[in-house]
């Protein structure tokens, strides 16, 4: 199988081929490809450079279609600002030597104690000496990554996002169909898997689930209630695509915690690029802080995993297809949002609509027509008529085909008349 790039690896590159302007930072959820991202823009550039994992020897990554013959040499060190700074300062003389600069590149940099604190005084002195060093950092830790960045690096850093594989990746790389990409969902590194169930569940749990959860989330972020967290992922997978309040969430997860420790942690799962919450649309923003959320996994496979359905047993349950391909348009609106870019939902009493696209004044109402239940657009038309919005979308059987929707970021809906 041939190698296959994401667009962000051209990105990278040109990039790269600039004078050394800001950190280069690489953000995404686990196993979506991000360290291979980087080792493939290294090949394709004429300058010399160094990649180097924080804590393994060789950092786990999707594989599959990628062109695995080639290889850059990976290192691993005790961490320690000490490290840190030794490596830099190779990397340093390594490109005031060249004469053409060099490209330092290190993973899970996050995983260093004041790792930001020790970039900002490096790369500082690099901008007073005008040395020609690129410098990509890349972490699977959203959160910590970035409040460093905020924190102390605020106006030198530059982010490349790496969002979930889209339907059209994972059927140009892998060949995946429509209904294989509803239920194995958008993950490079478990497409060898998929005529093994068994084994494809396990590298979704093990690889994915317990890493995000037990090295992204809990070994870096103070959560008081562990368990509740875990619950809270397994209760929004099985719910995805549906509206619940956070007390009624208490309530079945059988916690005695309060709503305000539920929200945060959802905001902590959806840092890791796995379950979100999306609000209500309302157009006072007070009003849509407090409301109750829509659930929605950022990866359908994070749904189908534990539901207990084969592929074949999900398509034909035309109910629970119907949840996978509104979950679906869920997660790809959320992955391929701008920053500028909100996604809601909205109900009045009978009236609902699935999803809500806001972007400064101008909305987008969005319904799927999915399978799980009949479609009728008064909530649309109400919707409308309350907040002037000036188009729709209906994703679905009489509307954009699934197929071709899952290849327009949301951007582009607002550009186009």
């Amino acid at each position: 199988m041939k190698s296959f790039q994401r667009s962000q690896v051209a990105v990278l590159c040109d990039r790269l081929a600039e004078p050394p302007h800001h950190i280069i930072t690489i953000f995404g959820p686990r196993q979506t490809g991000k360290t291979t991202i980087v080792q493939q823009a290294l090949r394709r550039i004429d300058v010399g450079s160094r990649y180097l994992a924080v804590d393994e020897p060789r950092p786990p990554g999707p594989r599959g279609s990628y062109d695995e013959s080639e290889t850059i040499p990976v290192f691993s060190y005790e961490r320690g600002t000490d490290w840190l700074v030794r490596v830099w300062e190779e990397a340093r003389r390594e490109a005031q030597r060249s004469g053409r600069g060099f490209v330092l590149a290190l993973d899970e940099i996050q995983r260093i104690p004041q790792w930001s604190q020790t970039l900002k005084g490096l790369w500082d002195a690099d901008r007073a000496q005008d040395c020609p060093l690129h410098v990509v950092i890349l972490g699977s830790a959203p959160l910590l990554m970035q409040s460093g960045l905020n924190e102390s690096l605020a106006g030198r850093f530059e982010p490349i996002r790496v969002a979930h594989w889209s339907f059209e990746e994972m059927s140009n790389a892998f060949g995946f169909s429509l209904d294989e990409y509803l239920y194995f969902g958008g993950y490079p590194g478990s497409a060898k898997f998929v005529q093994d169930l068994d084994r494809w569940r396990a590298h979704i749990l093990q690889a994915i689930v317990m890493s995000s959860i037990g090295r992204d989330i809990l070994s870096m972020t103070r959560v008081d209630k562990p368990e509740l967290l875990k619950r809270l992922f397994e209760h929004g997978a099985d719910y995805s695509g549906q509206i619940l309040s956070y007390t009624k969430m208490l309530g079945q997860l059988m916690d005695a915690g309060n709503t305000t420790t539920l929200a945060r942690y959802l905001d902590l799962l959806s840092d890791a690029g796995l379950l979100v919450g999306f609000g209500k649309y309302h157009n006072k923003s007070h009003l849509r802080k407090g409301s109750s959320p829509k659930l929605n996994v950022l990866n359908t496979a994070l749904m189908t995993v534990g539901s207990g359905y084969s592929f074949e047993e999900a398509m034909a349950d035309r109910t629970f297809r119907g949840r996978i391909v509104e979950s679906a348009v869920g997660a790809h609106l959320s992955n391929t949002a701008t920053p500028d870019i909100s996604v809601y939902y909205w109900r009045d009493k009978s009236l609902e609509v699935d999803f809500v696209l806001r972007r400064g004044p101008h909305l987008i109402p969005v319904e799927v027509k999915s399978g799980r239940k009949s479609v009728h657009l008064g909530g649309i038309e109400a919707f409308k008529r309350n907040f002037g919005a000036r188009r729709s979308l209906l994703v679905g059987e009489g509307g954009i085909p699934l197929h071709e929707f899952f290849t327009v970021p949301v951007n582009q809906w607002f550009e186009e008349k």
